[in-house]
């Protein structure tokens, strides 16, 4: 076992433990230990995300964490200790970027290379704490190392980076399309950036005057606060060719009302990815008639696979999007729990960077 751990630290470390719901309390617990395969990271960054504000809210969540437990998911940091068997040129001292899952590799839909959708998928959660342990599963798969010339706090995007480039694979965008992106929170401005970027024409909708400021910053066309539309679906139809409708739609709000919308906003013969997900229970009328005679396509794209995380990192790494545009501050660990207050009411801010 190779380690760099102060012994002044006698074994306990400071922890974000969610109890339940909006049940979140800064503790001193016990510094993860490590198995033959597995790697203890020192957190160096971790970012808030609107999955974690839900994990918060309803107290926890069925595939990834069970209460009393460490949560949180997007972080980066550098290898503390390694188990004996973990080869791969890792040391300690590594900069590393750690996924929050990894897939099993033998089931039916890691063999038809769908391992979101794998059978076994291996979650892992703990971003918010001095130190995490990693899965052997995650650091032989989705562990990467981070280039000398990127940030800890860049490099911590790479995990809902990754959903949202699979997101635009899926989605089958390319240059020049008209692309409507429903929902301007901190994945959608992603949207926006990387398919600005890449000569998509972007139509953004948002729902505060800050999100309609952001996505324009970001690169989009044109963006509109939906609380001030009539019309949502007409005011966007207005401005592709013809009135006919946008190339491709991503709905990434996840509600009912936002889904209807993104199927009659998009073009005879385009594609609508329902990335947002939508409440358990929750009902959505499409016409079929519009589906069938028009042709829509409709997806729906969850979580990443091994490969879109290396997508991921490659298009940080090139400079292509940067956490300054996404993270609006700064706290320290002891702050997390006033922090997911504030977020509750949805109070404008995209990300903030958690400093352990």
């Amino acid at each position: 076992m190779k380690s760099a751990m102060k012994s002044e630290r006698n074994g306990h470390m400071t922890a974000a433990v969610l109890y339940g719901s909006e049940n979140l309390k800064i503790e001193r617990v016990d510094i993860p230990s490590v198995a033959s395969d597995e790697v203890l990271v020192r957190v160096k960054v971790a970012l808030t995300d609107g999955t974690d504000l839900k994990v918060w809210k309803q107290g926890f969540h069925a595939r990834m964490i069970t209460p009393p437990a460490i949560f949180g998911h997007e972080l980066s940091g550098v290898v503390e200790m390694l188990g004996g068997e973990v080869n791969g040129g890792l040391r300690v001292g590594t900069r590393v970027v750690p996924a929050n899952s990894a897939p099993c590799n033998v089931c039916l839909f890691c063999r038809k290379d769908r391992e979101n959708l794998c059978e076994d998928l291996l979650f892992n959660n703990g971003a918010y704490a001095e130190y995490i342990r990693i899965p052997g599963r995650i650091v032989r798969q989705n562990m990467l190392e981070i280039p000398e010339h990127v940030s800890f706090l860049d490099a911590a995007m790479v995990e809902p980076l990754a959903c949202v480039l699979r997101g635009i694979d899926e989605t089958g965008i390319n240059p020049g399309d008209t692309v409507v992106l429903v929902g301007c929170g901190p994945i959608g401005l992603k949207f926006i950036r990387i398919l600005a970027g890449r000569g998509a024409r972007v139509v953004a909708l948002g729902k505060r005057a800050s999100q309609v400021r952001a996505a324009e910053r970001l690169g989009a066309r044109a963006a509109f606060d939906v609380t001030q539309l009539g019309d949502p679906v007409r005011a966007v139809r207005e401005l592709t060719e013809s009135g006919r409708g946008a190339d491709a739609v991503i709905e990434a709000v996840g509600s009912p009302a936002t889904w209807q919308w993104a199927m009659q906003m998009v073009r005879r013969g385009g594609t609508v990815n329902l990335f947002g997900g939508c409440p358990r229970g929750s009902e959505v009328h499409f016409d079929p008639t519009a589906l069938h005679y028009s042709e829509i396509t409709i997806k729906s794209t969850f979580h990443h696979t091994p490969r879109f995380i290396r997508q991921a990192l490659d298009a940080i790494a090139r400079g292509e999007i940067r956490a300054t545009d996404f993270v609006t501050g700064e706290i320290s660990l002891g702050e997390l729990p006033q922090m997911f207050e504030h977020m509750k009411y949805r109070n404008g801010e995209l990300k903030t960077a958690v400093i352990p």
